[in-house]
This record gives structure tokens, C-alpha cells and sequence, in this order.
């Protein structure tokens, strides 16, 4: 048992180190908690515009959203709490 928990080691840190970096380099203006909006808000309006969100995050300073877009593509999008710009990687 032990050789094989050896043997895929590797495999499982690398998939755990690609996972790290997925989010590249987002990072959204800080603000105060207490000037972030709903994140509810944020999903309503997203629905509203034509994306259907499965999942919703909220990070230090983003909000994290796993949705298709209205164009249809699956994609992890980041959006500024306070004034719902989306957020790029650098």
C-alpha cells in the first residue's frame, strides 16, 4: 500500500500546485466589508444579463463567480464587491 501512495505523490502535488495558480493574477481594489454590496445582488444581476451561475465565492477581495457567460462559454469570472466591474488577470 505504501508504494503505491509513493508512487502517485508526484502526480497528487502537481495537480494541487496547478491548482494554486489557476486564478493567475486577479486582484480586485480593496474596500471595507461594510462597503461591499450583496453578493445576491451581484447574482441577480448576472442572471439578468443572460449568464447562468452554478457557483458563487467570496475571496479577500472578489467576488468569484463559476457561470456560463451569455455568449454560452463556461468560465471563472471575478467581480469588484463594491462596484460589480469585472476584474481581469494582469
Amino acid at each position: 500500500m505504501k508504494s503505491k501512495l509513493v508512487k502517485f505523490a508526484p502526480l497528487v502535488l502537481a495537480f494541487a500546485a496547478a491548482g494554486a495558480w489557476a486564478h493567475g493574477d486577479v486582484q480586485c481594489p480593496q474596500h471595507p466589508k461594510s462597503e461591499w454590496r450583496d453578493h445576491n445582488e451581484l447574482y441577480r444581476k448576472l442572471q439578468s444579463e443572460g449568464w447562468q451561475v452554478r457557483r458563487m465565492e467570496v475571496t479577500k477581495t472578489c467576488y468569484e463567480v463559476y457561470a456560463k457567460d451569455p455568449q454560452g462559454k463556461r468560465v471563472e469570472a471575478f467581480f469588484d464587491p463594491k462596484t460589480f466591474e469585472r476584474v481581469e488577470e494582469k
